[in-house]
């Protein structure tokens, strides 16, 4: 469907495929009567963002619900550009409206079966870590890995949370989908997140849902190392995760000051590192190295760009 307007918006224009589609006589949607077409709800927002562009001349986007001849509302894409003349100024607008309902309720289906999806493998996780608790208070001895290995599942599953598809209301604000959001959401439980003792900088590229497991065993894995041997295990301690990007490769730098001084490199490495390692360089084809500087751990991490995200 097509329409136009002059320059204040006064609608002069809509071609056949408009009233073919609304059913409404000719000229009954022209001025201002356009906006009765729009579902009541939707009528005080499409008015503003139509406002807005005739006062700025930036260009009008919108989607919103369109009474159909039929009687029902539709979910339309409507969009319009501003024609200038040679010195600038606005001389008419051009719009289309373009029915978008099918893929609405599609992209709404699939939100409704995510989130569906999302709280069955959080309870899963959920079982998982109750039964690790359960079998921990029967057995003393493991008491201390069973807790780590919780940490790691609940690591996993706000990783989860995090990467699942989401749509654009349920996309969450604060985090959005990519490293340094990923980063922040393994990291929220420590303190010095808060207190600026941790800090994320860099470029920053997209995770979702094939990145977002191996990235969450590696860096909680780092952090609870910190927390427990290294910087975060004292007061003046600081981490510094420096990322970059170049010729597709994603590069993270990890490095710890104001920790306990570090002898050498451990004899040993844990159950956790080698699983948040193997990750990284299995499914992520990535590489790790760390050097055990006197003043900290300082952890290199470098991996496709193309590896993380769909």
């Amino acid at each position: 469907m097509i329409w136009s307007t002059l320059p204040d918006g006064f609608h002069d224009y809509y071609n056949a495929r408009w009233y073919e589609y609304t059913g409404v006589p000719a000229g009954s949607t022209d001025g201002e009567e356009w906006n009765n077409m729009f579902h009541p709800d939707d009528q005080e927002r499409a008015w503003a963002r139509w406002r807005h562009s005739l006062e700025t001349g930036d260009p009008y986007e919108i989607e919103y619900r369109l009474r159909h001849r039929s009687g029902e509302y539709r979910w339309t894409l409507g969009r319009a550009m501003p024609i200038r003349d040679g010195e600038g100024r606005i001389v008419r607008w051009m719009g289309t409206c373009t029915d978008v309902h099918e893929a609405k309720m599609h992209a709404e289906q699939n939100e409704i079966l995510s989130r569906e999806l999302s709280h069955r493998i959080k309870n899963i996780f959920a079982v998982i870590s109750g039964l690790i608790g359960l079998s921990a208070r029967q057995d003393k001895a493991h008491r201390e890995f069973a807790t780590d290995l919780q940490q790691r599942i609940s690591a996993l599953g706000r990783a989860h949370e995090f990467a699942r598809p989401h749509s654009e209301q349920s996309q969450p604000v604060d985090l959005p989908g990519t490293l340094h959001g990923i980063l922040r959401e393994i990291l929220s439980p420590y303190p010095a997140l808060s207190d600026g003792r941790i800090n994320i900088g860099g470029d920053d590229v997209k995770v979702d849902d094939r990145g977002a497991t191996p990235i969450a065993l590696l860096f909680h894995e780092l952090a609870t190392n910190a927390s427990k041997y290294g910087a975060l295990a004292v007061a003046d301690g600081a981490v510094a995760i420096a990322t970059s990007v170049a010729d597709g490769q994603l590069r993270v730098d990890w490095t710890e000051t104001g920790g306990p001084e570090i002898a050498g490199e451990p004899q040993r490495q844990g159950f956790g590192t080698r699983l948040a390692e193997l990750s990284i360089v299995s499914q992520l084809g990535g590489t790790i190295e760390r050097e055990w500087r006197r003043e900290g751990l300082h952890a290199t991490v470098t991996v496709g760009t193309d590896r993380l995200s769909r």
